[in-house]
């Protein structure tokens, strides 16, 4: 079994090890699948163990790497995905007890240009059920249980990728590879002190992925830094044929090969600071501090310290002036109702673990055509006042959360009643599509994470990576791990 702190290193630590055979990739995945077994049903986080298979691959991965067939730098690192991701001839349940013995004859994209890559997959990663599609209010929304965020087992991991959130910040993983619609891969990340990054809509395909809105999913990567995340992101961008929605653009990176120092053209979080010649334009969200913890606020604040020496940082910024929140809802409803109108039909939403759910469906059954179509007739407008108000910036900010994990067993909206602030910014990038990605920047109540996010214009994935591998080479944030067992 390695070490903790090795289970802990970031991605590009882990293929320096690998290329430079320090560790074997058997080893390493040998040491992910003891730990996910032991720790990962304590989490709530784990579904499907793939044992048979991630060794099979780790040999394979061992045998190329020592005869000089090294693939990059996820070859022989061992990953999980968010249990909506088709694996062939294994059960992808989709978080839901209607569907634990789904199995597909297939692998999604995202799954096989993975596999391509070199990387392992050793487990199915559990979710809430349907990717929260029918309302849930309570972290009790799985099959395997409530999600539990290994900094305190008594909170919530984040949803709808609980599983990925609580796998990865538990070193049970090396990464992960979660899906979003509205929030599901930022909030888990920062319940859980990970770096996330929501992809462009489009940039990565999702076929083999289950479907909740086809007009606002997206799969992205979770993991220790925001380097890791572009290391991820490589991998799996790009147009897929089986995928219409997907585009004609890939994500090249690193930054700058020819910086490296580890063997895998990397120079850990320190690239994007020894290459950038310019100072990165940052507007701070007006209000974003209004009524939320004051923990998060604190950290937020102090995070603009930071920035500051790298960014020009400009405050109070207004955010365009829609209804976002109330668009995404009701697409998502909308949506999410015809995704599941068989399930819904059925009467098989009885089967869902939380009351919320086993009504949600038929709720959101009864959205007009009008209603429907008004919320994405809007969708224009606010795509372009969206990227006009970003040609003044590189990327404005927030907190990710208001407010840290909430507690399992209490409703959502019960949890922190005192906390009533919040910005638009993850409604607004899902509804427009644009990138975001969020880092930890401290700890607030019960020793819990915070989080920023860094929201950007459509396809500034780099420009955002690079930003948040600066402030990573400035922070300890991201090298603090839980301690559970």
């Amino acid at each position: 079994m390695l070490s903790e702190d090795i289970l802990y290193s970031p991605v590009a630590s882990l293929a320096l090890k690998i290329r430079t055979q320090k560790i074997s990739p058997v080893e390493l995945t040998e040491s992910y699948l003891t730990r996910l077994e032991a720790i990962g049903p304590k989490l709530g986080a784990l579904v499907t163990l793939m044992r048979e298979q991630a060794l099979e691959q780790a040999r394979a991965a061992e045998k190329e790497i020592k005869s000089g067939r090294y693939r990059g730098p996820l070859h022989g690192i061992p990953f999980g995905v968010k249990d909506l991701l088709a694996t062939k001839g294994i059960p992808t349940t989709w978080g839901a007890a209607p569907y634990k013995s789904q199995v597909f004859d297939y692998d999604a994209t995202v799954v096989e240009k993975l596999r391509n890559a070199g990387a392992i997959l050793i487990a199915k990663l559990a979710m809430v059920e349907l990717a929260g599609g029918m309302g849930y209010n309570n972290p009790d929304a799985s099959f395997t249980g409530p999600g539990r965020t290994p900094w305190n087992t008594n909170f919530w991991s984040g949803g709808s990728s609980s599983g990925p959130g609580a796998a990865t910040a538990a070193g049970l993983v090396a990464f992960s590879i979660g899906s979003e619609t509205s929030g599901s891969i930022l909030t888990p990340s920062a319940c859980c002190g990970l770096s996330g990054l929501r992809p462009t809509y489009g940039l990565v395909s999702r076929h083999g992925a289950m479907a909740l809105c086809w007009s606002l999913d997206k799969l992205g990567p979770m993991c220790r830094t925001a380097d890791d995340c572009g290391l991820v992101l490589a991998a799996i961008a790009g147009k897929d044929p089986q995928d219409p929605t997907s585009v004609s653009r890939k994500f090249d990176y690193p930054l700058n090969p020819a910086a490296g120092t580890d063997g895998t053209g990397r120079a850990g979080v320190t690239v994007s600071t020894a290459t950038s010649k310019r100072r990165f334009k940052i507007g701070v969200i007006k209000d974003s501090t209004k009524d939320i913890q004051p923990e998060v606020k604190a950290n937020f604040e102090q995070t603009i310290q930071v920035l500051q020496q790298y960014c020009d940082v400009t405050p109070d910024v207004v955010f365009p002036d829609f209804p976002w929140g109330n668009v995404v809802g009701t697409i998502v409803n909308a949506e999410g109702a015809s995704a599941f109108f068989d399930l819904i039909e059925s009467g098989k939403l009885a089967e869902l673990q939380t009351p919320r759910d086993r009504i949600g469906g038929y709720t959101a059954s009864v959205v007009s055509a009008v209603d429907y179509l008004q919320a994405m007739r809007i969708r224009g407008p606010m795509q372009r006042a969206y990227q006009e108000f970003m040609t003044q910036f590189d990327a404005v900010i927030a907190p990710t959360r208001s407010a840290v994990a909430p507690p399992i067993g209490v409703d959502f909206d019960k949890a922190y009643p005192e906390v009533k602030g919040g910005t638009p910014l993850i409604p607004a990038g899902n509804a427009v599509g644009a990138p975001a990605l969020c880092v930890p920047n401290g700890f607030g109540q019960n020793g819990l994470p915070t989080s920023i996010q860094f929201l950007g214009a459509p396809f500034s994935e780099k420009i955002l990576v690079e930003i948040g591998n600066a402030f990573q080479a400035r922070t300890p944030w991201h090298e603090k791990h839980p301690s559970i067992s």
